[in-house]
């Protein structure tokens, strides 16, 4: 499903963001990636995403070569991915019905098709009550699940999400962490970034630890890495170069 092999990104300040990366993501796993701010989570993200394409080395998302694939390609590309943000990224005088289905609007998908998924994506998070409602009217956790509804309503094989929890207290974090758990259930490749270690070890899955631009897998003890539960924020975050990219 995800493979990077001896992937690098240098951005044009020179600052290099990754360095010879190499891990593979099998279809159908669940996998969380780990570190410090800054260690290059969201930069691995915005290569899946194809936000971004590496400097050197390969990227192959779906069996497609991130670095190759034609630009007239790349909507296509990234409408087959579901995204999840740490901050949701809905739009407060929508509906949440219409946030959910801004992916299929987009993909100019028959109404009846999207009344259909809408709701069932609704119905998986159970918010299918709160369609008419608009996203100041919700809870924090509410919102993200509505953002998670949004990212799988296109029925993704791949889901990446930035930070979900990053916002949420204890209880909520668990909430929004069985719900991609479920998906992952079903056969959906799942890569969180995250920064709540409890979270990550209690789940049970492969965690691949990111450090200094390069991934480690195993105990972060023993590449010198401390537990940070803080969030990521600044310019590197994937939600904001997605924003970016939308309205270019």
């Amino acid at each position: 499903m995800i493979r990077f092999d001896r992937a690098s990104k240098r951005y044009p300040n020179g600052r290099e963001a990754l360095s010879g990366v190499s891990f593979e993501v099998a279809a159908g796993e669940m996998v969380f990636l780990t570190g410090r701010s800054g260690a290059g989570k969201s930069t691995i993200l915005k290569l899946i995403a194809l936000l971004e394409r590496p400097t050197r080395g390969t990227v192959l998302v779906n069996g497609r070569n991130t670095g190759t694939l034609p630009s007239r390609k790349v909507p296509a590309f990234r409408r087959e991915l579901g995204i999840v943000f740490q901050d949701h990224r809905l739009l407060t005088e929508r509906s949440v019905f219409d946030n959910v289905a801004l992916p299929l609007y987009a993909a100019h998908a028959p109404l009846r098709e999207i009344d259909k998924r809408v709701r069932a994506a609704l119905d998986q998070v159970g918010l299918l009550d709160r369609a008419r409602s608009l996203p100041l009217e919700l809870s924090v956790g509410e919102q993200q699940r509505v953002g998670l509804a949004r990212a799988v309503v296109v029925k993704p094989r791949l889901l990446i999400a930035d930070e979900p929890t990053g916002n949420l207290d204890p209880a909520l974090s668990l909430e929004v962490m069985d719900i991609f758990r479920r998906f992952n259930d079903v056969g959906v490749t799942v890569v969180v970034a995250s920064h709540d270690l409890e979270l990550v070890r209690r789940s049970g899955k492969r965690e691949i630890i990111v450090v200094g631009g390069r991934v480690h897998e195993g105990d972060p003890e023993d590449t010198g890495e401390l537990p940070v539960m803080r969030a990521e924020h600044g310019s590197g975050h994937l939600g904001t170069d997605l924003k970016i990219e939308a309205e270019r």
